[in-house]
Formats: structure tokens, C-alpha cells, sequence
């Protein structure tokens, strides 16, 4: 069984989020071993200047390169990232595993996106939508097109 990590910064507080992250965690667990691991936030002040926003964000990804497992295949969600349609999303997973990946890593950055340093790690970038989400909602989001996807490869009913 492939294992998916998703790596994202700051922890999520409201219960409602936390129920569908659950709950979707829950639904994977019969495709695929989901993990979920949280580095802390950096308080960001309002206003702050480029190059105060450029060192949060890389004390963030000091906190996310830690946990990067150099065996897996590292995928960073950016806005700068391919898109993809469900049914390519769900191609993209497969391929992983045909290919002999068994560990697919997921990056989600805090408030003000993932720093350099991380996103050269990664081996690909995706991006969801050319507008920007709440992480919390990404989370989601994210853990929603991962079950589709392995739905949809299994040749599974799911709703379109």
C-alpha cells in the first residue's frame, strides 16, 4: 500500500475543517496510508515588508524540509503549478505508483506560500486553482482529489 504525506504549515483550529479532514482520511484509508504532518506557523505582521515576508516564509520551509523524506516523490502545491483535470490528477497518482514511487509527499505553505528552498526540492508543482485558498480549505480540498483520483483509477462510481 503507497503512502501519502501532506506536509502544510499551521494547525487548523476550526472543528468543521477538522471533521472533513477526518473524514476524507477515514475514506482513504482503504486505497492508501495517509499522513498528515503539521510544522508551526510564523506570525506574520500586517504590512510586513518583502523581506520580512521572505524570512517567515523560509523559517517555514526550514520546518518543512525537515520532514521531507528523501525517498519520496515531492510534489509542492504553488499557483505557479500544472494544472490538472480530476481524471489527469487521478493519472498523475497512478503513474507514480507504475513508476515504483511508494511514498508521495504533498507540500501546502502557510499565508504567504512556500519558500524557494522547499520549492526546489520538489519534483513537481501543482497548482489548483489561479486563485488563492485558505490552507485550511486546501487541506481539504486536497485530501478530496486524492480519494477521487483513486476512485476514479479503480474504476469507481464518484460523482462528477
Amino acid at each position: 500500500m503507497s503512502t501519502i504525506s501532506i506536509i502544510c504549515v499551521g494547525k487548523i483550529k476550526e472543528k468543521y475543517w477538522n471533521d472533513a479532514i477526518a473524514e476524507y482520511s477515514k475514506r482513504l484509508s482503504r486505497y492508501c496510508k495517509i499522513n498528515i504532518i503539521e510544522v508551526q506557523d510564523e506570525k506574520t505582521p500586517d504590512n510586513a515588508p518583502p523581506a520580512i515576508e521572505d524570512q517567515i516564509k523560509k523559517k517555514e520551509g526550514e520546518r518543512i524540509l525537515q520532514n521531507i523524506d528523501p525517498g519520496a516523490y515531492v510534489c509542492a502545491l504553488a499557483i505557479g503549478g500544472k494544472k490538472y483535470s480530476s481524471e489527469g490528477f487521478a493519472e498523475f497518482i497512478a503513474d507514480k505508483g507504475v513508476s515504483g514511487v511508494s511514498h508521495i509527499q504533498f507540500i501546502i505553505g502557510g499565508s504567504l506560500g512556500i519558500h524557494e528552498s522547499v520549492l526546489s526540492k520538489a519534483h513537481s508543482q501543482i497548482s489548483f486553482s489561479d486563485m488563492t485558498f485558505p490552507h485550511q480549505m486546501m487541506r481539504v480540498i486536497l485530501l478530496e482529489q486524492i480519494y477521487r483520483g483513486y476512485r476514479i483509477n479503480r474504476g469507481e462510481p464518484y460523482h462528477k
